[in-house]
C-alpha cells in the first residue's frame, strides 16, 4: 500500500487536502472516495483503516478533509452537509479527470448521507457503503442543539464538539434541514451496503434500520457488532474495510489485479504512475 498526498480545489476555489492510497503494485482496477465523519478528518484511525483494506481489493482511494477541516481551506461554518456533497463531487470530478472515474462511495457517519446524496448526482458511481450513517441529515444537531436559539440571536457563536471548539452560524444550521434523506435513499437505485453498530450511542442503530427500509434493492446490511460510533478499535474498521471491498465485487466488473509484495521493492509516487497511464481516464482498464 502506498499513500500520496493531493490537492484539490473545490467549487469555491477553497484547496481540499487529500489522500491518495494505492494497492502494492499502484494499479488499482477501481477508485473509491471516502466520506470522514462529522467534525472529523480524513486521518482519523477508522478512516485510514477502511481505505487500506480496500486497497487489497484493487481499489485506489481518496480520503480527504471536507472544508475548513484538517487541512483543508475555509472555515468550519462554511462546512456544513450541502458543502460537504459540493466537496465530494469536486474529488470525484478531480479523480475522473486525473485519474480514472470512481465507481464507489464511502461515507462514515454524516459522511454516510453525504455520499448517499452525492451518489444520487453522480452518473459514474456504481455502489454506495455507509459505516454509522443517520437516516436524516438533521440529527447532526443534537451536537449542537443547546446554542441553536443563541446563534438566531448573536449570528455566530462557538460550540464544542466532540471536545474541540467549533464556530457556528445561521446558514450552518438551516442548511441541515433542507435535504430529504429518506426520500434521495429510496430513489437512488443504486446498490448501497447499511453497517451500523447495534450499540451505537451517538447514531443509534434504529437509523440503519430506517435506511434500509427506504432504500431498493440491491441492499445489503452488516453488523458491526460491538464497535463503537468512531470504529476506535482497528478489527472493527479493517472487518468493515474487507467486507466492502468483497461486497463490492458484485456490481463492478471483474478485472484482474494481482497485489505484489513491496518488501525490497522502490514504490514510485503517483505521478510516475500518471506518466506511465496506467490511470488512463478514457480506459475501463
Amino acid at each position: 500500500m502506498k499513500s500520496n498526498k493531493i490537492e484539490i480545489k473545490n467549487s469555491k476555489g477553497y484547496t481540499l487536502a487529500a489522500h491518495l492510497e494505492l494497492p502494492a503494485n499502484q494499479k488499482p482496477n477501481y477508485f473509491a472516495v471516502f466520506a470522514h465523519c462529522f467534525s472529523c478528518t480524513s486521518n482519523l484511525n477508522a478512516t485510514r483503516n477502511i481505505s487500506r483494506a480496500l486497497t487489497a481489493h484493487g481499489f485506489g482511494v481518496v480520503r480527504f478533509d471536507f472544508t475548513g477541516l484538517g487541512r483543508s481551506e475555509g472555515e468550519f461554518s462554511e462546512s456544513h452537509f450541502s458543502a460537504n456533497v459540493d466537496d465530494l463531487i469536486a474529488v470525484n470530478d478531480y479523480i475522473t479527470a486525473h485519474y480514472k472515474t470512481p465507481s464507489l462511495l464511502v461515507g462514515h457517519s454524516l459522511g454516510g448521507a453525504a455520499v448517499i446524496v452525492a451518489a444520487s448526482k453522480l452518473e459514474n458511481i456504481r455502489a454506495v457503503a455507509t459505516i454509522g450513517a443517520p437516516a436524516a441529515v438533521d440529527h447532526v444537531t443534537q451536537h449542537f442543539s443547546h446554542a441553536i436559539d443563541e446563534v438566531a440571536d448573536k449570528g455566530e457563536v462557538e460550540v464544542n464538539i466532540g471536545g474541540r471548539p467549533f464556530k457556528v452560524n445561521q446558514e450552518f444550521i438551516q442548511d441541515f434541514s433542507k435535504t430529504d434523506l429518506p426520500t434521495i435513499t429510496k430513489n437512488l437505485r443504486k446498490p448501497i451496503l447499511i453497517m451500523h453498530a447495534p450499540f451505537d450511542t451517538i447514531v443509534g442503530v434504529d437509523n440503519a434500520q430506517q435506511l434500509y427500509k427506504e432504500a431498493m434493492h440491491p441492499k445489503s446490511f452488516v453488523s458491526l457488532n460491538d464497535a463503537d460510533h468512531l470504529l476506535s478499535n482497528s478489527k472493527h474498521s479493517a472487518y468493515a474495510g474487507s467486507m466492502i471491498g468483497e461486497w463490492v465485487k458484485l456490481y463492478l466488473p471483474e478485472l484482474e489485479n494481482e497485489m505484489l509484495s513491496t518488501e525490497g521493492e522502490a514504490i514510485g509516487g503517483a505521478s510516475e504512475f500518471k506518466r506511465k497511464q496506467f490511470y488512463n481516464p478514457d480506459s475501463n482498464q
